[in-house]
Protein backbone atom coordinates (compact mmCIF):
# COMPACT_ATOMS: atom_id res chain seq x y z
CA UNK A 1 0.00 0.00 0.00
CA UNK A 2 2.78 2.48 0.94
CA UNK A 3 4.60 1.85 -2.34
CA UNK A 4 1.42 2.41 -4.34
CA UNK A 5 0.63 5.68 -2.58
CA UNK A 6 4.16 7.06 -2.80
CA UNK A 7 4.81 6.15 -6.43
CA UNK A 8 1.42 6.71 -8.01
CA UNK A 9 -0.60 9.23 -6.04
CA UNK A 10 1.61 11.14 -3.57
CA UNK A 11 -0.41 14.34 -4.05
CA UNK A 12 -3.66 12.60 -3.07
CA UNK A 13 -2.82 11.36 0.42
CA UNK A 14 -1.53 12.54 3.79
CA UNK A 15 0.69 10.21 5.83
CA UNK A 16 -0.83 10.10 9.31
CA UNK A 17 1.58 7.53 10.75
CA UNK A 18 3.56 4.54 9.62
CA UNK A 19 1.40 2.57 7.17
CA UNK A 20 -1.62 4.85 7.64
CA UNK A 21 -2.64 7.24 4.85
CA UNK A 22 -5.78 9.34 4.49
CA UNK A 23 -7.26 11.17 1.52
CA UNK A 24 -5.80 14.66 1.09
CA UNK A 25 -8.95 16.78 0.95
CA UNK A 26 -7.04 19.82 -0.34
CA UNK A 27 -6.37 18.01 -3.62
CA UNK A 28 -9.98 17.16 -4.41
CA UNK A 29 -10.89 20.08 -6.65
CA UNK A 30 -7.69 19.78 -8.67
CA UNK A 31 -7.88 16.04 -9.32
CA UNK A 32 -11.67 15.67 -9.44
CA UNK A 33 -11.42 12.63 -7.19
CA UNK A 34 -14.73 13.73 -5.69
CA UNK A 35 -17.33 16.20 -6.78
CA UNK A 36 -17.41 19.60 -5.04
CA UNK A 37 -18.58 19.44 -1.42
CA UNK A 38 -22.32 19.74 -0.85
CA UNK A 39 -23.06 22.03 2.10
CA UNK A 40 -26.07 20.19 3.51
CA UNK A 41 -27.48 16.70 3.24
CA UNK A 42 -31.09 15.63 3.59
CA UNK A 43 -32.45 13.20 6.13
CA UNK A 44 -32.39 9.48 5.23
CA UNK A 45 -35.49 7.90 3.77
CA UNK A 46 -36.93 4.50 4.66
CA UNK A 47 -38.77 2.19 2.28
CA UNK A 48 -39.62 -1.06 4.05
CA UNK A 49 -36.29 -2.61 5.02
CA UNK A 50 -34.30 -0.23 2.77
CA UNK A 51 -32.57 2.92 4.04
CA UNK A 52 -31.21 5.56 1.65
CA UNK A 53 -28.72 8.15 2.91
CA UNK A 54 -27.98 11.47 1.23
CA UNK A 55 -24.25 11.60 1.93
CA UNK A 56 -20.74 11.35 0.55
CA UNK A 57 -19.97 7.63 0.73
CA UNK A 58 -16.30 8.23 1.68
CA UNK A 59 -17.26 10.31 4.72
CA UNK A 60 -20.22 8.04 5.47
CA UNK A 61 -18.12 4.87 5.41
CA UNK A 62 -15.63 6.35 7.86
CA UNK A 63 -18.47 6.79 10.35
CA UNK A 64 -19.81 3.24 10.13
CA UNK A 65 -19.07 0.55 12.69
CA UNK A 66 -16.75 -2.25 11.63
CA UNK A 67 -18.29 -5.55 10.47
CA UNK A 68 -21.66 -3.94 9.70
CA UNK A 69 -22.45 -5.10 6.16
CA UNK A 70 -22.78 -8.53 4.62
CA UNK A 71 -22.56 -7.74 0.89
CA UNK A 72 -22.03 -4.91 -1.57
CA UNK A 73 -23.62 -4.57 -4.99
CA UNK A 74 -22.97 -1.28 -6.73
CA UNK A 75 -22.74 0.41 -10.12
CA UNK A 76 -20.27 3.20 -9.34
CA UNK A 77 -19.08 6.26 -11.22
CA UNK A 78 -15.58 5.84 -12.61
CA UNK A 79 -13.43 8.32 -10.72
CA UNK A 80 -16.45 10.63 -10.68
CA UNK A 81 -15.33 12.59 -13.77
CA UNK A 82 -18.62 11.89 -15.53
CA UNK A 83 -20.47 12.85 -12.33
CA UNK A 84 -18.84 16.22 -11.75
CA UNK A 85 -21.25 19.16 -11.71
CA UNK A 86 -19.98 20.28 -15.12
CA UNK A 87 -20.48 16.89 -16.81
CA UNK A 88 -23.85 16.31 -15.15
CA UNK A 89 -25.05 19.72 -16.32
CA UNK A 90 -24.09 18.84 -19.88
CA UNK A 91 -25.83 15.48 -19.59
CA UNK A 92 -29.06 16.98 -18.26
CA UNK A 93 -29.05 19.59 -21.04
CA UNK A 94 -28.52 16.84 -23.61
CA UNK A 95 -25.18 18.26 -24.68
CA UNK A 96 -23.07 15.23 -23.88
CA UNK A 97 -19.66 16.24 -22.65
CA UNK A 98 -17.99 13.00 -21.65
CA UNK A 99 -21.43 11.41 -22.01
CA UNK A 100 -22.31 10.07 -25.43
CA UNK A 101 -25.90 10.76 -26.43
CA UNK A 102 -26.69 7.98 -28.93
CA UNK A 103 -28.96 8.83 -31.84
CA UNK A 104 -32.63 7.93 -31.73
CA UNK A 105 -33.52 4.59 -33.27
CA UNK A 106 -36.97 3.49 -34.45
CA UNK A 107 -38.42 6.56 -32.79
CA UNK A 108 -36.93 5.73 -29.36
CA UNK A 109 -34.41 7.95 -27.60
CA UNK A 110 -31.39 5.97 -26.41
CA UNK A 111 -29.94 6.37 -22.93
CA UNK A 112 -26.65 8.30 -22.63
CA UNK A 113 -23.51 6.35 -21.80
CA UNK A 114 -20.08 7.53 -20.63
CA UNK A 115 -17.40 7.60 -23.33
CA UNK A 116 -14.49 6.04 -21.47
CA UNK A 117 -12.33 6.37 -24.58
CA UNK A 118 -12.20 10.14 -23.92
CA UNK A 119 -10.56 9.81 -20.50
CA UNK A 120 -6.99 11.08 -20.24
CA UNK A 121 -4.07 9.11 -18.80
CA UNK A 122 -4.33 11.18 -15.62
CA UNK A 123 -8.06 10.49 -15.29
CA UNK A 124 -7.40 6.76 -15.72
CA UNK A 125 -4.85 6.94 -12.87
CA UNK A 126 -7.46 8.70 -10.78
CA UNK A 127 -9.91 5.85 -11.39
CA UNK A 128 -7.45 3.41 -9.85
CA UNK A 129 -6.73 5.73 -6.92
CA UNK A 130 -10.43 6.36 -6.35
CA UNK A 131 -11.31 2.66 -6.11
CA UNK A 132 -8.24 1.84 -4.03
CA UNK A 133 -9.17 4.43 -1.39
CA UNK A 134 -12.84 3.43 -1.53
CA UNK A 135 -12.06 -0.27 -1.05
CA UNK A 136 -9.69 0.46 1.85
CA UNK A 137 -12.45 2.41 3.58
CA UNK A 138 -15.00 -0.29 2.81
CA UNK A 139 -12.98 -3.34 3.87
CA UNK A 140 -13.25 -3.03 7.67
CA UNK A 141 -16.97 -2.25 7.44
CA UNK A 142 -17.67 -5.67 5.92
CA UNK A 143 -18.06 -8.91 7.82
CA UNK A 144 -15.59 -11.67 6.88
CA UNK A 145 -16.65 -13.47 3.72
CA UNK A 146 -18.76 -10.57 2.43
CA UNK A 147 -18.88 -10.37 -1.35
CA UNK A 148 -18.36 -7.10 -3.21
CA UNK A 149 -19.82 -7.03 -6.73
CA UNK A 150 -18.97 -3.96 -8.80
CA UNK A 151 -20.41 -3.11 -12.21
CA UNK A 152 -17.72 -2.09 -14.64
CA UNK A 153 -16.86 -1.56 -18.29
CA UNK A 154 -14.43 -3.55 -20.48
CA UNK A 155 -12.30 -0.43 -21.03
CA UNK A 156 -11.68 0.34 -17.34
CA UNK A 157 -12.43 -2.91 -15.48
CA UNK A 158 -8.74 -3.81 -15.29
CA UNK A 159 -8.05 -0.62 -13.31
CA UNK A 160 -10.93 -1.17 -10.92
CA UNK A 161 -10.04 -4.82 -10.45
CA UNK A 162 -6.39 -4.07 -9.68
CA UNK A 163 -7.37 -1.41 -7.15
CA UNK A 164 -9.78 -3.71 -5.29
CA UNK A 165 -7.15 -6.44 -5.10
CA UNK A 166 -4.45 -4.06 -3.87
CA UNK A 167 -6.83 -2.82 -1.18
CA UNK A 168 -7.06 -6.32 0.30
CA UNK A 169 -10.15 -7.89 -1.26
CA UNK A 170 -9.89 -11.38 -2.82
CA UNK A 171 -10.74 -11.69 -6.49
CA UNK A 172 -13.48 -14.30 -7.06
CA UNK A 173 -14.07 -13.91 -10.80
CA UNK A 174 -16.59 -11.90 -12.78
CA UNK A 175 -20.29 -12.05 -13.50
CA UNK A 176 -21.13 -11.49 -17.14
CA UNK A 177 -24.31 -9.56 -17.83
CA UNK A 178 -25.18 -10.56 -21.38
CA UNK A 179 -26.76 -7.52 -22.95
CA UNK A 180 -26.42 -5.51 -26.15
CA UNK A 181 -25.07 -2.04 -25.40
CA UNK A 182 -24.46 1.04 -27.56
CA UNK A 183 -20.68 0.77 -27.14
CA UNK A 184 -18.45 -0.07 -30.09
CA UNK A 185 -19.26 -1.24 -33.59
CA UNK A 186 -18.92 2.24 -35.15
CA UNK A 187 -17.08 2.86 -38.40
CA UNK A 188 -14.17 5.36 -38.37
CA UNK A 189 -15.45 8.83 -37.59
CA UNK A 190 -15.70 11.07 -40.68
CA UNK A 191 -14.63 8.14 -42.87
CA UNK A 192 -17.73 5.93 -42.81
CA UNK A 193 -17.91 5.54 -46.59
CA UNK A 194 -14.19 5.02 -47.13
CA UNK A 195 -13.99 2.27 -44.50
CA UNK A 196 -17.52 0.91 -44.59
CA UNK A 197 -16.38 -2.63 -43.70
CA UNK A 198 -14.44 -1.57 -40.59
CA UNK A 199 -15.53 -1.37 -36.94
CA UNK A 200 -13.16 0.64 -34.77
CA UNK A 201 -14.02 -1.48 -31.70
CA UNK A 202 -16.04 -4.66 -31.23
CA UNK A 203 -19.72 -4.03 -30.56
CA UNK A 204 -20.17 -4.66 -26.84
CA UNK A 205 -22.59 -7.47 -26.06
CA UNK A 206 -21.74 -7.95 -22.39
CA UNK A 207 -21.00 -6.05 -19.20
CA UNK A 208 -18.47 -7.18 -16.57
CA UNK A 209 -19.44 -7.19 -12.90
CA UNK A 210 -16.30 -7.73 -10.83
CA UNK A 211 -16.62 -10.21 -7.95
CA UNK A 212 -14.46 -9.78 -4.85
CA UNK A 213 -14.68 -11.08 -1.29
CA UNK A 214 -13.38 -10.02 2.08
CA UNK A 215 -11.10 -12.83 3.35
CA UNK A 216 -12.86 -15.55 5.27
CA UNK A 217 -12.53 -16.23 8.97
CA UNK A 218 -11.64 -19.91 8.93
CA UNK A 219 -13.28 -22.28 6.44
CA UNK A 220 -16.32 -21.42 4.34
CA UNK A 221 -18.59 -23.45 6.62
CA UNK A 222 -17.15 -21.71 9.70
CA UNK A 223 -17.76 -18.33 8.11
CA UNK A 224 -21.32 -19.26 7.10
CA UNK A 225 -22.15 -20.36 10.63
CA UNK A 226 -20.81 -17.22 12.29
CA UNK A 227 -21.27 -14.44 9.71
CA UNK A 228 -23.84 -15.92 7.25
CA UNK A 229 -21.46 -15.09 4.37
CA UNK A 230 -18.80 -16.68 2.18
CA UNK A 231 -20.73 -17.99 -0.82
CA UNK A 232 -23.67 -17.37 -3.15
CA UNK A 233 -27.26 -18.49 -2.71
CA UNK A 234 -28.31 -21.12 -5.23
CA UNK A 235 -31.39 -20.46 -7.38
CA UNK A 236 -32.51 -24.00 -6.53
CA UNK A 237 -31.18 -27.21 -4.99
CA UNK A 238 -30.40 -28.52 -8.46
CA UNK A 239 -28.80 -25.41 -9.92
CA UNK A 240 -25.79 -23.40 -8.68
CA UNK A 241 -25.60 -19.66 -9.11
CA UNK A 242 -23.82 -19.02 -12.41
CA UNK A 243 -21.52 -16.26 -13.63
CA UNK A 244 -23.43 -15.53 -16.87
CA UNK A 245 -26.81 -13.81 -16.60
CA UNK A 246 -28.77 -13.01 -19.79
CA UNK A 247 -30.21 -9.53 -19.54
CA UNK A 248 -32.11 -7.22 -21.85
CA UNK A 249 -31.39 -3.48 -21.86
CA UNK A 250 -33.48 -1.60 -19.32
CA UNK A 251 -36.87 -1.01 -20.91
CA UNK A 252 -38.69 2.28 -21.24
CA UNK A 253 -41.40 1.40 -18.72
CA UNK A 254 -38.74 0.91 -16.04
CA UNK A 255 -36.75 3.99 -17.05
CA UNK A 256 -39.89 6.06 -16.74
CA UNK A 257 -39.98 5.09 -13.06
CA UNK A 258 -36.31 5.93 -12.51
CA UNK A 259 -34.76 7.98 -15.35
CA UNK A 260 -31.13 7.47 -14.32
CA UNK A 261 -28.64 7.24 -17.24
CA UNK A 262 -27.11 4.00 -15.90
CA UNK A 263 -30.24 2.26 -14.60
CA UNK A 264 -29.91 -1.53 -14.53
CA UNK A 265 -33.05 -3.66 -14.94
CA UNK A 266 -34.78 -5.24 -11.97
CA UNK A 267 -34.93 -8.56 -13.81
CA UNK A 268 -31.11 -8.71 -13.63
CA UNK A 269 -30.56 -7.05 -10.27
CA UNK A 270 -33.03 -9.23 -8.38
CA UNK A 271 -31.18 -12.36 -9.47
CA UNK A 272 -27.85 -10.89 -8.42
CA UNK A 273 -29.11 -9.44 -5.14
CA UNK A 274 -30.83 -12.68 -4.15
CA UNK A 275 -27.61 -14.63 -4.71
CA UNK A 276 -25.32 -12.24 -2.79
CA UNK A 277 -26.56 -13.38 0.66
CA UNK A 278 -25.95 -17.16 0.72
CA UNK A 279 -28.35 -17.81 3.60
CA UNK A 280 -30.74 -14.98 2.77
CA UNK A 281 -29.65 -13.10 5.91
CA UNK A 282 -27.76 -9.84 6.34
CA UNK A 283 -27.61 -6.30 4.95
CA UNK A 284 -26.82 -5.41 1.33
CA UNK A 285 -24.96 -2.11 0.85
CA UNK A 286 -24.92 0.08 -2.27
CA UNK A 287 -22.50 2.99 -1.65
CA UNK A 288 -23.29 4.57 -5.06
CA UNK A 289 -27.05 4.14 -5.01
CA UNK A 290 -28.05 6.28 -8.00
CA UNK A 291 -31.77 5.82 -8.54
CA UNK A 292 -31.97 3.17 -5.82
CA UNK A 293 -32.36 0.16 -8.10
CA UNK A 294 -30.21 -2.13 -5.93
CA UNK A 295 -32.20 -1.19 -2.84
CA UNK A 296 -35.44 -1.80 -4.72
CA UNK A 297 -34.19 -5.22 -5.82
CA UNK A 298 -33.23 -6.09 -2.24
CA UNK A 299 -36.64 -5.03 -0.96
CA UNK A 300 -38.32 -7.05 -3.72
CA UNK A 301 -36.54 -10.26 -2.69
CA UNK A 302 -36.95 -9.62 1.03
CA UNK A 303 -33.50 -8.40 2.10
CA UNK A 304 -32.52 -5.45 4.27
CA UNK A 305 -30.43 -2.87 2.43
CA UNK A 306 -28.64 0.45 2.83
CA UNK A 307 -27.77 2.91 0.08
CA UNK A 308 -25.73 6.09 -0.10
CA UNK A 309 -26.15 8.73 -2.81
CA UNK A 310 -24.30 12.04 -2.89
CA UNK A 311 -26.03 13.78 -5.81
CA UNK A 312 -29.18 15.51 -4.56
CA UNK A 313 -30.89 15.09 -7.95
CA UNK A 314 -30.41 11.32 -7.87
CA UNK A 315 -31.24 11.11 -4.15
CA UNK A 316 -34.61 12.73 -4.87
CA UNK A 317 -35.08 10.46 -7.88
CA UNK A 318 -34.35 7.37 -5.77
CA UNK A 319 -36.69 8.53 -3.01
CA UNK A 320 -39.56 8.49 -5.47
CA UNK A 321 -38.40 5.54 -7.57
CA UNK A 322 -37.61 2.85 -4.99
CA UNK A 323 -41.26 2.13 -3.99
CA UNK A 324 -42.24 2.01 -7.67
CA UNK A 325 -39.35 -0.27 -8.65
CA UNK A 326 -40.15 -2.64 -5.77
CA UNK A 327 -43.57 -3.28 -7.29
CA UNK A 328 -42.34 -3.32 -10.88
CA UNK A 329 -42.88 -6.77 -12.42
CA UNK A 330 -40.47 -7.40 -15.31
CA UNK A 331 -40.68 -10.68 -17.17
CA UNK A 332 -38.47 -13.28 -15.57
CA UNK A 333 -37.88 -11.32 -12.34
CA UNK A 334 -37.50 -13.03 -9.00
CA UNK A 335 -40.56 -13.00 -6.78
CA UNK A 336 -40.34 -11.71 -3.23
CA UNK A 337 -39.50 -14.43 -0.72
Amino acid sequence: MRSYLRLNTPQLFTREERGVYTLNRDAESAIQLKVPQVQTFKAPILVGSATLHHADCFDWLEQQADASYHAVITDPPYGLHEYTDEQQAKLRMGRGGVWRIPPSFDGHTRSPIPRFTTLTAEQLKQIRAFFFVWARLLLPKLVPGAHVVVASNPLVSYLVSAALAEAGLERRGEIVRLTMTMRGGDRPKAAHDEFSDVSVMPRSMWEPWLVYRKPLMGRVQDNLRRWKTGGFRRPSQEKPFGDVIPSSPTRKAEKDLAPHPSLKPQSFLRQLVRAILPLGEGIVLDPFAGAGSTLAAAEAVGYASVGVERDEHYFEMASAAIPKLVHFSPNGSQSRR
